[in-house]
């Protein structure tokens, strides 16, 4: 006990000592820190004018969020999912692995949404880097390609429900519409377009089961397994009729 309370006020004064040092530095040499403290202090008064501090800590802040703004800014749902549902479709579990299945869909969001990406580029991160825009027209001119992409993918019923959720009013138009309602219902509309185009990849397979099932009954072959035999023939058939080719088509133009 003695040894452990020996090592927690060491902790603490360690901890305090860097308080402390932190603070004359402060006082010394604002420095980053205080740069970013004192942005964040007349921020409400006037939000258009941000040090190159600050808006390095909301870039930083944005790298880290990446990844989960492309899952909910793109179409990357929408793939991942089908491509899911169809390995559960076919009946193998670990093939494709799901790494390759998320690199796969990853790539497919990235070439569908390049004409989103580019115009977000050319109106709003390459104006903005040159100096041209403030930082909340350029953050408009960012968002508005991807609130136009998502309110074309997205159902009006979604949209709906999320408005009411948050009890805000009609808003006059789609397009004024918060992204705290647009993100949520866009990503709800993703997934269900996404559980109907799995339920359709797996009627065909579905077929496919049952026909061997029943080809084994009538034969009295119950002991023999009857994915073994399915297995194969899921795998030959959807080899023969190209079915990446179309699956993986039928999702981009679906999205396009």
């Amino acid at each position: 006990m003695a040894n452990r309370g020996w090592r927690i006020g060491a902790i603490l004064g360690g901890a305090t000592l860097a308080l402390a040092g932190l603070a004359h530095a402060q006082a010394a040499d604002p420095g980053i820190l205080g740069q970013v403290l004192s942005d964040l202090e007349s921020l409400t008064n006037d939000p258009a004018k941000l040090t190159p501090a600050f808006r390095l800590a909301i870039l930083m802040t944005l790298l880290s969020l990446a990844p989960a703004l492309v899952m909910m800014l793109t179409c990357f749902i929408r793939v991942l999912v089908v491509l899911t549902l169809l390995r559960q479709a076919i009946g193998v579990m670990q093939v494709p692995p799901t790494q390759i299945l998320t690199a796969l869909a990853l790539f497919l969001t990235l070439f569908v949404m390049q004409p989103t990406f580019e115009q977000a580029y050319s109106t709003g991160v390459g104006p903005y880097l040159r100096g041209e825009l403030e930082d909340t027209v350029a953050y408009e001119k960012i968002v508005t390609p991807f609130r136009t992409y998502m309110l074309r993918q997205t159902r009006n019923e979604d949209l709906l429900l999320f408005n009411e959720i948050s009890q805000r009013e009609a808003p006059e138009s789609p397009e004024t519409l918060s992204l705290s309602v647009l993100v949520p219902a866009y990503m709800l509309s993703e997934l269900r377009t996404a559980f109907l185009i799995g339920a359709m990849l797996f009627l065909p397979f579905l077929v496919i089961d049952m026909v061997v099932a029943a080809t084994l009954l009538s034969m009295g072959m119950i002991v023999v397994p009857p994915m073994m035999i399915a297995l194969p023939l899921k795998l030959m058939i959807f080899v023969l009729v190209d079915g990446w080719n179309l699956i993986i088509g039928a999702i981009v133009r679906g999205i396009l």
